[in-house]
């Protein structure tokens, strides 16, 4: 056949060769598409079905087996509880857990930290434990001004980080209790090696001189909620502590915020856990300035609060026989510092001691019964203000 110019000829024959092979292709084709239909139908069918709950799911049944201890992280959602108690074997899958969180509003509110669990239960058993609150363990709570050694006052007694630490190890696993005995906790920090605990370089060699072993890591634990994991040996303990503490610390800005103090990032430490324990939050930087001013002097400080720290007594005052006492911490008695800080010190205590108020007072006295105090530049008019504190009972 030509063209109505008779310039192309065409095969009549062409078309009936080539029919079969674009049968082939559309065929192929069509199976490739129902394919991938299939795949995506299966995938969306997948989704919906896991979404809207369609379909079974694995879950225990029974008492479960044994306890575990399983960590909540800060911002994990019930999905990604679910998947970790599945791979601590508590739950037979997440969705037994995530299908029973539904009807539990509390699990919405559960807090970062540590769970004793039971292996091998059903989601809803696993969702009624986790609420529970004596499921909790290991939550320690320091508070500012909180000294090492427990203190005593008349029948009080005050834990201090070595109790409460001692106290958040503890837990029952299995009819056995993981309590780290006081003892145990307070060897560590006697014999260690600070820096292979973590405590932070700049603060190592200081701490290692504290002339009494047990009180090498006073001050270097910031007040705060912590979360340690029952079951840990007593150094795995401090090592938890401490470098949470001194993630806190760095947050406050040390070391470098001794910088333009002309004293170590481990003298404001000190300098904090005095200011901490001689005043209310309200007077902190006047007393900084106290302090600054006596050091600068070459004044002995007189702080009760240290010759009492070493009395593990809590007292403001002090007897004079305790003040005739000798010791690196009898600032009575010694010009300076004391050798390490006298307790846990607040990020505004810290702040105060690194920026003090302007001030030329060289004393002060707690006069009025809120604990607010009365600061003096002569002897003359420290007397005055100590009278006062006596005629409102706060001296």
């Amino acid at each position: 056949m030509t063209d109505e110019l008779g310039f192309f000829e065409e095969d009549e024959e062409q078309p009936a060769k080539r029919k079969p092979r674009r049968d082939r292709r559309r065929v192929k084709l069509a199976v490739f598409g129902l394919v991938l239909l299939a795949i995506i139908g299966g995938g969306v069918w997948y989704g919906i079905r896991t979404l809207s709950g369609i379909g079974g799911y694995d879950d225990f049944s029974g008492a479960g087996e044994s306890d575990v201890v399983v960590e909540v992280k800060g911002g994990d959602s019930t999905g990604v509880i679910a998947n970790r108690l599945k791979e601590e074997g508590v739950v037979a899958s997440a969705r037994a857990f995530t299908e029973a969180a539904e009807s539990e509003s509390k699990v919405r509110a559960i807090q970062p930290g540590f769970y004793v669990m039971r292996t091998k239960v059903s989601g809803t058993d696993a969702v009624a434990k986790i609420v529970n609150p004596a499921s909790r363990v290991g939550n320690l709570q320091i508070k500012a001004g909180t000294q090492f050694d427990d203190v005593t006052s008349g029948a009080t007694v005050t834990p201090g980080v070595y109790t409460l630490l001692s106290k958040a190890s503890c837990a029952e696993l299995n009819g056995k209790s993981t309590c780290v005995p006081v003892e145990e906790l307070r060897k560590v920090v006697e014999s260690a090696d600070l820096a292979t605990l973590g405590v932070p370089d700049w603060a190592v060699p200081d701490a290692s001189k504290s002339p009494e072993p047990k009180r090498k890591l006073e001050g270097l634990i910031m007040p705060d909620v912590y979360e340690v994991r029952p079951g840990s040996t007593a150094e795995e303990l401090w090592k938890k502590l401490i470098a949470d503490s001194s993630a806190l610390l760095q947050s406050v800005g040390m070391p470098a915020l001794a910088d333009a103090t002309g004293f170590t990032p481990y003298q404001m430490l000190v300098m904090g856990s005095l200011i901490q324990r001689e005043a209310i939050a309200g007077d902190f930087s006047k007393v900084s300035r106290v302090t600054y001013n006596r050091l600068a002097k070459t004044m002995k400080l007189e702080y009760d609060s240290t010759v009492n720290y070493v009395l593990d007594r809590p007292a403001i005052r002090t007897r004079p026989e305790d003040r005739a006492k000798s010791g690196p911490y009898n600032t009575y008695a010694n010009t300076g510092l004391p050798p390490t800080p006298i307790a846990a010190v607040s990020r505004e205590a810290l702040e105060a001691a690194a920026k003090p108020a302007e001030g030329t007072w060289v004393f002060f006295v707690r006069c009025q019964k809120d604990g607010t105090s009365c600061f003096a530049n002569t002897l003359e008019e420290h007397n005055a203000n100590i009278a006062l504190a006596q005629r409102n009972e706060a001296y």
